[in-house]
């Protein structure tokens, strides 16, 4: 299965919920898979979609919100799970999308094909860390969360033929913001 395919499945599930996409790719596809004011699409800071996440849940603690992320961007920003797990929001829930490549950059392979970025989340001391296949995704969405929880859906690497989004980047904020707040 590649991205757009898991982006699909995911979003499949998602009624209410706050989604912030990756840059690049996966914030086209998730755009041309299921475009909405409650999405937030990253056009330009790679590591950056989980601490934007994170941020939001902390300030919207009424309201689940979902980060769609990669394996090199959370490579890139380790810190933010340092930070997750000591903020510890109730609301919180970050996919990893680990295709072991930049996917927007052409592919090059990430760092996660030798190193298990579901190991390192658990050794952080997450209660809930799990592998995408292992478990029932709309379950965890209905759950009274109590802490935040980060999910490793392993794909394989590739592109779809998403176009470019449509909307300017101060239009995908102010939409996002109105219907937030």
């Amino acid at each position: 299965m590649i991205r757009y395919d898991a982006i699909k499945e995911i979003m499949e599930h998602i009624t209410d919920e706050l989604v912030i996409g990756n840059i690049g790719f996966p914030s086209k596809e998730l755009y041309k898979i299921k475009d909405r004011n409650k999405n937030f699409y990253m056009l330009g800071s790679m590591g950056l979609a989980s601490s934007i996440g994170l941020g939001i849940s902390l300030s919207q603690n009424n309201q689940k919100v979902i980060s769609l992320d990669g394996d090199g961007s959370i490579l890139m920003n380790l810190g933010t799970l340092v930070t997750i797990k000591n903020q510890n929001p109730h609301n919180y829930i970050l996919i990893i999308l680990d295709n072991g490549a930049y996917g927007s950059t052409g592919n090059q392979e990430t760092y996660a094909k030798n190193t298990d970025i579901l190991k390192i989340v658990k050794s952080m001391g997450y209660n809930h860390a799990y592998e995408y296949e292992e478990i029932d995704f709309n379950k965890i969405l209905k759950k009274d969360l109590k802490e935040p929880v980060i999910i490793r859906f392993k794909i394989e690497p590739g592109n779809s033929k998403s176009p470019v989004i449509p909307i300017s980047p101060e239009n995908i904020k102010n939409r996002f913001m109105e219907k937030i707040n």
